[in-house]
């Protein structure tokens, strides 16, 4: 656990120690989110265009957010290969599963204090208008995107492991507009329909942003079936994760 621990630290420190983590992961949501709500103010009401509006743009917003700590992660992953700090690490006493564990936990809590600091944000822009968030609902819009906090984590530690220092940012900006296209952030793709929306509701990240609009809603029962949907993704991407780092590991080592 000491170890655990210590890694989880080193993590840490690492992340915020470069000043873009600050700009991408709390700057640039927040931007965007202000952003957004000045457009909204210029869309005409005959329109009927509600992404925008800020109890469907903050949770939107929230899970932007959470993108890029996949991006980190993936970044602090395939650096410390590139270095060769997991593979000595490996060597040492410390477990796989340690080690997986030490790059897991930091960037959850990292993610976890983005959510919140994005929704909060949210929260007081809603207070300008007169759409004011309940403050219950909005714990359950946080704890509502712990499954994607998860999934987008394991993504980063896949891809983390699997690409060099050079390609990660790549293959990170590529999901995040993926995932800001399909997922709902930026344009209502159930509206759309046809190929897009059906492309949409096979990809996770749909049902993580409806689920978390679900919940500052308060319509808590439509928010199980997008909320399932996210774990099952979760889940297997974690386990999945799991598996390709621990192979990689024993590949570097062997």
């Amino acid at each position: 656990m000491n170890k655990t621990l210590a890694f989880c630290s080193r993590t840490v420190k690492e992340i915020i120690r470069d000043p873009l983590s600050y700009i991408f992961c709390l700057g640039f949501p927040i931007v965007m989110l202000l952003l957004m709500t000045v457009v909204n103010e210029s869309i005409p009401e005959e329109a009927a265009m509600t992404v925008f509006e800020i109890n469907n743009l903050g949770p939107a917003i929230a899970y932007f957010g959470l993108t890029f700590v996949l991006l980190f992660t993936s970044i602090q992953v395939s650096k410390d290969r590139s270095t060769a700090l997991i593979t000595r690490v490996y060597v040492s006493p410390m477990k796989s599963s340690q080690i997986i564990a030490g790059y897991t936990l930091p960037m959850l809590l990292i993610a976890l204090c983005q959510a919140a600091i994005a929704l909060t944000a949210s929260y007081v822009v809603s207070l300008a208008g007169d759409k004011a968030f309940d403050i219950i609902n909005m714990a359950v819009c946080l704890a509502s995107l712990l499954p994607s906090m998860l999934l987008l984590v394991s993504v980063g530690l896949i891809f983390g492991t699997i690409v060099n220092e050079k390609a990660a940012p790549g293959i990170g900006s590529i999901i995040i507009s993926v995932s800001g296209m399909l997922g709902g952030i930026w344009m209502d793709v159930e509206a759309l329909g046809g190929a897009l929306e059906k492309t949409a509701k096979i990809l996770p990240f749909f049902h993580g942003i409806k689920a978390a609009r679900c919940a500052l809603g308060g319509q808590w029962d439509d928010m199980i079936s997008p909320l399932a949907v996210t774990a099952v993704w979760a889940v297997a991407m974690y386990i999945l994760a799991v598996l390709v780092m621990k192979g990689r590991l024993r590949k570097d080592v062997a």
